[in-house]
């Protein structure tokens, strides 16, 4: 007699608890987060034009193939709802799938990218670029706040939990697509797994990350998908907002 044979006999005989895939319960909302896609070039000699003090580029060339990837990776998933925010690289980016749908995308100001004070308008860029020593000093201290003017990690994390809690009641048993920002799906994410508040700054532009929201937590399923933009395994960080 084979040891294999033997070893299905007896399980025959046994009660057995077999590993399962992950199961969705019931009236949880999957959240699909999605990273616009890349923006113009910050110019010093062009800065971005501000909505509400923010800077807000449009996509670049790049940002629009993006875009488009994107909607043919998502046209046969059961989205229910498109959210965005009042900056139109999130517009432009959900506009392609939202067309495609016949889903009007509903406007969540409180999904926008980090306040960034007196670096609006692009200038973020540069001093990351530099690197400027308060843009260290910021790495090292994890909080926006450090640049003059600029929205702390604790008042980003109090508006973008409110926004997310808002858009889960409205949305038990569907299936969400929320095109935001780095900084912020970076702070959602470090919330989800309680982890440094920068440890998911490394998201990429049209990437996407899922969620599930449970009665009483949220699960990370999945992260920096961006298998609709390469074939390669890995790619360089992208700079956020």
């Amino acid at each position: 007699m084979s040891y294999l044979y033997y070893e299905e006999n007896l399980m025959t005989k046994m009660k057995s608890y077999p590993q399962h895939r992950y199961t969705k319960p019931g009236g949880a909302t999957d959240i699909l987060l999605v990273r616009h896609g890349q923006s113009r070039a910050a110019l010093q000699e062009d800065p971005f034009d501000l909505v509400d003090g923010q800077g807000d580029p449009e996509l670049s060339r790049e940002g629009r193939r993006q875009a488009m990837r994107l909607n043919e990776r998502l046209a046969n998933e059961p989205i229910d709802s498109i959210y965005v925010t009042n900056m139109r690289r999130t517009t432009e980016t959900a506009e392609p799938l939202a067309h495609r749908l016949n889903l009007t995308p509903r406007v969540e100001k409180d999904l926008r990218e980090v306040h960034l004070g007196a670096w609006e308008g692009g200038l973020f860029r540069i001093k990351a670029a530099e690197p400027d020593p308060l843009y260290l000093e910021l790495l090292r201290q994890q909080d926006w706040g450090v640049i003059p003017g600029a929205e702390s990690r604790d008042q980003l994390c109090s508006r973008v939990l409110s926004a997310m809690k808002r858009i889960v009641t409205a949305h038990p048993n569907q299936t969400v697509m929320i095109v935001s920002h780095g900084g912020v799906i970076s702070q959602i994410l470090s919330h989800v797994t309680a982890s440094r508040a920068f440890s998911f700054n490394s998201v990429d532009n049209a990437s996407i990350s899922h969620i599930v929201a449970e009665s009483n937590q949220l699960v990370l399923r999945r992260f920096n998908d961006t298998s609709h933009l390469s074939s390669t395994f890995t790619s360089e960080s992208a700079t956020l907002t």
